[in-house]
């Protein structure tokens, strides 16, 4: 019985490790305002905070978000290491899902950048999935 429980609980955290490579976030802050799931959807509202200098690190999602910039300047380039926005206060961002879009989000600032983000998630799907560097010289 206690070997099944470990068996399970290592295989658990082997779904749930980021990639060996995977470039981690950096002064990244997100709360859950609300989630509900309705016909096999997620359907989860955050707001997230980037601070000064911080790095969402390189990731993709498995499901479409649209969000607000609230403050601040986000900085987003895609994998081929092109930048595919300067979002400012009020600007609209969507990003689309897929390991075709693998992204990072950076605040290059002096100020915080606060998102107010929709993940539209396959239900139980994570909020986004780590992705190594794609060979960009920037986080």
């Amino acid at each position: 019985m206690r070997a099944t429980a470990v068996t399970l609980a290592v295989g658990a955290l082997a779904l749930t490790a980021p990639t060996a490579d995977a470039t981690p976030s950096s002064g990244v802050t997100g709360t859950i305002i609300s989630k509900t799931t309705a016909d096999g959807k997620d359907y989860v509202v955050r707001e997230i905070t980037i601070a000064p200098g911080g790095s969402t690190g390189w990731h993709h999602h498995l499901g479409t978000l649209h969000g607000v910039i609230r403050g601040g300047t986000l900085t987003h380039n895609k994998a081929d290491c092109s930048l595919d926005g300067i979002y400012e206060t009020g600007s609209p961002i969507v990003e689309q899902p897929g390991r075709d879009n693998v992204h990072v989000g950076r605040n290059l600032g002096t100020t915080p950048v606060v998102l107010d983000v929709l993940y539209v998630l396959p239900e139980g799907a994570p909020l986004s999935v780590d992705s190594p560097n794609p060979g960009c010289d920037f986080q």
